[in-house]
């Protein structure tokens, strides 16, 4: 299940650019913690306790229990902002989660047992088609990861989301269709061999195909005799 981490807070009381900026100069990030039908609160984080989660890369389908000024909130985090020049954060949203909330998040997915892939094997290339998938799970059952199982997989088949095991609760969000997650595919210096080797079969069948029409013409020649012949020989 999904990591539940620790990070301190402390309340802000002014909002605005030039807060914000305050905050920063201290090396502090400033935040947001919001829902559960109550009011924004505004924080801040240290900045290095904040970069080293986000740089798990998995900091948005992470559970947060926030520790605003000794007050413990169970959060998740929304979104992160960079700057776009200097690329460090400078902002991050939290969502307040309440007893029973379900949430959509984006899960990440790893793959298992490469080498029991008869496809992989024979020089097949996992094409990923999903990196993530987003699924609607309670708040408190997060998967961690999504896993995908290699073993038998050969080149031409496909993985879709019926055949991954969820967690009881999580549903993708995409419901109209049984997406691909990912395809074992022929590599490109197999597909020119394929495409050689069915160039030659064709070429083969035609060269024999021709070979019988003229064994067929030849075979017919020999048996005709002329009109004229037959009544000298009658």
């Amino acid at each position: 299940m999904a990591r539940i981490v620790q990070l301190k807070a402390a309340k802000r009381d002014r909002a605005g650019k030039g807060a914000a900026r305050a905050v920063r100069r201290e090396g502090l990030v400033p935040g947001v913690v919001y829902g559960d039908k109550k009011e924004p609160q505004l924080v801040s984080l240290g900045y290095v306790d904040m970069l080293q989660q986000v740089k798990t890369g998995r900091f948005l389908s992470t559970l947060v229990d926030l520790d605003v000024d000794g007050t413990t909130v169970r959060t998740i985090p929304r979104d992160v902002q960079f700057d776009p020049v200097r690329d460090f954060i400078i902002h991050a949203d939290f969502l307040r989660l309440g007893a029973g909330a379900r949430i959509t998040v984006e899960v990440i997915v790893q793959f298992r047992n490469h080498e029991e892939s008869p496809g992989i094997k024979r020089g097949g290339v996992l094409n990923v088609v999903r990196h993530e998938v987003e699924l609607n799970c309670p708040a408190d059952s997060i998967p961690e990861e999504i896993v995908v199982d290699l073993t038998g997989l050969d080149i031409g088949d496909s993985v879709h989301i019926s055949s991954i095991s969820l967690p009881e609760g999580a549903v993708p969000t995409i419901t109209d269709r049984d997406f691909t997650i990912a395809t074992i595919a022929s590599p490109a210096g197999l597909k020119e061999e394929l495409k050689e080797a069915e160039e030659a079969a064709e070429a083969a069948q035609a060269a024999e195909g021709e070979e019988e029409g003229e064994e067929a013409a030849e075979g017919k020649g020999e048996g005709d005799v002329p009109a004229s012949r037959q009544k000298d020989q009658d």
